[in-house]
């Protein structure tokens, strides 16, 4: 089909034939009239060609005006994209079933306090400490005897976020007694903690052990003569300061001020002096497997009322102030490869005890000094995971004193009358776990030396067992 612009042309073409074919005179009046009609029509084709153009420019401007009218309402490529993930989003809904609503905000419930009451519960622990001898005679002349050395109830709870309350009673044939009461507030100066009440102080490291989580049957002997049979735990406040790092070693620092409640070292504290403690502690890494731990401990309180036999008995009262002085320094190394630490370890530990006390003598000579001192070591290995083996000696240096049996104010087992006595003793052991709550400890104990008392032999046997989250807890 032929267009508007194609039957032109064709016309175009067909006049111009015309013309040409009409050759002849170009002044015979026919050939004039031709040509004007010619010419009119080629006006008229102009005429008609130029309106055909301006309509057919109206036509394009219109069209291009509807499709940008149009194009308004469809979506961006940008906005197409995301429009094909959004179906793809819902297609894939469907297909795992209905599209879930997004979750809501918890709100905050404030309920009633007694309706979580159990929280406020402390946590309960309770340990046995069973003990049968043989070979040591007691005071009716019995070569052994069996016994629970005592049961021990320990309570702690958080008081709040800052605070922490613990308390330990130990229950046994000769009474009840507090052995640990204090609360620690955690942070009350920065890397510091206070404790407030009564606790076992940190003088060493054995002596802040309870005797059911030792790795022996007794605290060792020079702890026992110069601290005291149940070691040292006085009521006070106590403060323990992380100190900066020094190189690769972590240290420590703990400052106590207590009561007189000590019978072996404050026997005749009257006025309520404090006793001052100070014990420093460095931590370092030896190796991956391997650690190395020392230190040194300070402990400063007086007495004011001293018995002195003039002539004949009762004893007098010599009211006097005189200080008292204990000096101890500790380490301990244990190795416990990494890999194997359920199975393997070696741990040697050392303490040494040295007494400095002035005193005025029961004979009524006047003022005098009293020293002592003792010191042990044990070395222990983990043979298997539930068996551990090793063996502790012992020594311990009392002074001599011409004086020291003073009936009603002997100063034993601080001093003895005869000249240098001492006292050594051995204690190999084993222990084997059942389990995490029950253990099981056979110990020989061979104690010798000159001046102080006879020769002994004493096999031990002990069983421990606890229930609660604090099983043979040392702290």
């Amino acid at each position: 089909m032929f267009t508007k612009n194609t039957r032109i042309g064709f016309l175009i073409c067909s006049l111009i034939f015309q013309a040409i074919c009409l050759g002849g005179d170009p002044n015979s009046p026919e050939k004039d009239s031709q040509l004007t009609e010619l010419t009119t029509l080629v006006l008229k084709m102009q005429q008609q060609m130029l309106d055909m153009q301006q309509k057919h420019e109206q036509e394009i401007t219109s069209l291009k005006a509807e499709i940008a009218e149009l194009r308004k309402g469809q979506p961006t490529p940008e906005e197409k994209m995301k429009d094909e993930a959004a179906a793809l989003r819902a297609l894939a809904e469907s297909m795992v079933g209905e599209e879930q609503e997004p979750p809501k905000p918890e709100e905050t419930i404030f309920k009633s306090g007694q309706l979580s009451l159990q929280k406020l519960n402390p946590e309960i622990s309770v340990s046995g400490d069973f003990l049968a001898h043989y070979g040591r005679p007691d005071d009716t002349g019995r070569r052994s005897d069996a016994f629970m050395r005592g049961l021990e109830l320990n309570f702690q709870s958080y008081l709040d976020p800052f605070s922490r309350m613990k308390a330990v009673t130990h229950i046994s044939e000769e009474g009840i007694d507090v052995e640990e009461a204090y609360f620690t507030r955690f942070s009350v100066l920065e890397n510091a903690n206070l404790d407030i009440g009564k606790f076992r102080q940190q003088f060493g490291i054995v002596n802040r052990w309870h005797e059911d989580a030792l790795d022996q049957v007794q605290y060792p002997l020079a702890l026992r003569s110069i601290l005291g049979d149940e070691g040292l735990a006085q009521t006070g406040a106590s403060l323990d300061w992380v100190l900066p790092m020094w190189g690769k070693a972590c240290q420590g620092l703990t400052f106590q001020v207590t009561g007189s409640d000590n019978d072996r070292l404050f026997p005749g504290d009257t006025r309520g002096n404090p006793n001052l403690l100070v014990h420093y502690k460095n931590y370092r890494d030896l190796s991956r497997d391997m650690y190395l731990e020392f230190g040194l401990s300070g402990l400063l309180g007086w007495n004011d009322e001293w018995p002195v036999l003039r002539g004949a008995l009762p004893l007098q009262t010599d009211d006097q102030t005189l200080s008292t002085r204990v000096y101890g320094a500790d380490m301990s190394v244990l190795w416990e490869p990494a890999d194997r630490a359920l199975y393997r370890n070696v741990e040697w530990r050392s303490e040494i005890f040295v007494l400095d006390r002035d005193i005025m003598a029961p004979d009524d000579s006047g003022k005098d000094n009293l020293k002592a001192w003792g010191a042990y070591s044990y070395l222990q290995s983990k043979m298997a995971r539930n068996l551990d083996v090793g063996v502790r000696v012992d020594y311990f240096a009392p002074d001599s004193k011409n004086y020291a049996n003073v009936t009603g104010a002997s100063l034993a087992p601080l001093a003895y009358t005869s000249g240098s006595p001492h006292r050594w003793q051995i204690c190999p052991y084993l222990t084997w776990w059942q389990s995490e709550f029950v253990k099981y400890r056979w110990e020989y104990d061979y104690a010798w030396g000159r001046g102080m008392q006879d020769p002994e032999h004493v096999l031990w046997f002990q069983a421990l067992f606890a229930i609660g989250p604090h099983k043979h807890e040392r702290y």
